[in-house]
């Protein structure tokens, strides 16, 4: 092995061996509780109810433990022996035309997602049936794998010649800026995307229809006008069709904006709850965390586009990955060693990503609280999500600092009965 595939190598031990130590120290201390329930829990759930909570976070980590011992394993002949073969055979330099370089590296990518598919059905038709939450039908879901896997190849095959056209003829005139330029019109691709998401894609798998008139519309209307979040309309989307867990979200910005809400949300809340988990969102918006969100994708994106313009002009790294010189400058070769790898380096990010994020929940529940006129109806709604989800309210504090995007709800409800 070169030095830099040293040093990736022992990155993805180090990173093995600490999330598997997370997840059984998380397991150990579920199991631990499981017998007797503890009381800060007893008023969110009965004890029946507390057993299957558990189960569900034990069967949960036991299978996400099991997929990540073969992500492990296969890691190493994937990064080792695959990725130099594959452009030993299809060598994609800087002359070769812009689509197939482009094909060369989406088929690649495609292809090292296929073995998580099995995982997929059995997550969803073994593990998720068996806690009551699947409802969508084998059919439905090989349907929404072939819709996913063509979109999702054809966006990626699209882009990704765009962004090795828009390389070697920037770099033309500008070879040491011209990742600033592409980087540029990405972020807009990003931007745009915000819209057209709702409006093209997510109904390929989603129905989505006018929340009906009546109480709850009034209710939420009232709340988005009250708040200054002017949304263009509410929707409501099928996510019954395929799953029991529920949420509620919005998305585009501006003149696009829009609120979705899920079909079990409304059937597992009233009218007062849903308003909180409503103005919990709208509260996003207000606190100025999209912003915030988006100039830190903003800044991160650069950086990461700025490493790679770097990388295009280093043959230490492509022959540190097993490559040969004559790929330098190539972009195909680069990204796939980049999708390998790049996770090994940011993954110890995670916690300080997550800390904000935390933050950023703690603000948009002090907002709901004061926009509905207290805390009780957001409490009261964030107990049922618990609840009809199964989700641990104690998990091991360590693994909940590092991973947990949001507060427990234990944390959220004190923080919301302080004031």
């Amino acid at each position: 092995m070169s030095e830099l595939q040293t040093i990736i190598v022992v990155l993805a031990v180090c990173q093995f061996l600490f999330e598997y130590y997370l997840k059984v120290l998380n397991e150990g201390h579920v199991a631990n509780l499981m017998d007797k329930q503890p009381e800060e829990s007893k008023s969110l759930m009965d004890d029946e109810t507390w057993q299957k909570t558990s189960n569900y976070s034990l069967s949960k980590s036991r299978f996400s433990r099991i997929q990540e011992i073969f992500g492990f394993i296969i890691f190493f002949p994937v990064f080792l022996y695959v990725l130099p073969k594959v452009f030993e055979v299809w060598p994609v330099t800087k002359i070769d035309s812009v689509w197939w370089s482009a094909f060369v590296a989406t088929a690649l990518l495609n292809i090292l997602q296929i073995t998580g598919l099995f995982f997929d059905w059995y997550n969803q038709f073994t593990l998720e049936e068996k806690f009551g939450f699947n409802k969508s039908t084998k059919k439905l879901w090989v349907v929404d794998k072939i819709k996913g896997t063509i979109l999702g190849f054809g966006l990626s095959y699209l882009l990704l010649a765009l962004l090795i056209w828009m390389y070697r003829t920037i770099s033309e005139a500008s070879p040491e800026y011209w990742w600033a330029a592409a980087f540029v019109v990405f972020f807009g691709i990003q931007l745009l995307m915000m819209v057209l998401y709702p409006k093209l894609i997510l109904p390929l798998f989603n129905k989505l229809t006018p929340l009906e008139n009546g109480e709850l519309k009034d209710r939420l209307m009232s709340l988005s006008d009250k708040t200054g979040f002017k949304a263009n309309t509410i929707e409501v989307i099928d996510g019954s069709k395929r799953s029991g867990h529920s949420n509620a979200y919005f998305t585009g910005f501006g003149r696009f904006r829009r609120i979705v809400l899920y079909d079990t949300l409304i059937k597992q809340m009233s009218i007062e709850e849903i308003e909180a988990v409503l103005a919990h969102e709208v509260g996003h918006y207000k606190m100025g965390h999209i912003p915030k969100r988006l100039v830190m994708a903003f800044i991160m994106g650069l950086a990461g586009f700025g490493l790679m313009g770097y990388l295009l002009q280093s043959e230490w790294f492509y022959l540190g990955l097993g490559l040969d010189a004559s790929l330098t400058s190539s972009l195909s070769p680069l990204i796939i060693g980049l999708s390998l790898t790049l996770g090994f380096f940011t993954y110890w990010l995670t916690p300080i990503s997550n800390l904000f994020s935390r933050k950023h929940e703690f603000e948009a529940d002090d907002f709901a609280k004061k926009a509905v006129g207290g805390a009780d109806p957001l409490i009261s709604a964030l107990r049922k999500l618990y609840v009809e989800n199964l989700s641990h309210p104690l998990p091991h504090p360590l693994l909940a600092g590092f991973h947990y995007s949001h507060p427990t709800l234990l944390e959220r409800e004190g923080a919301m009965r302080k004031d």
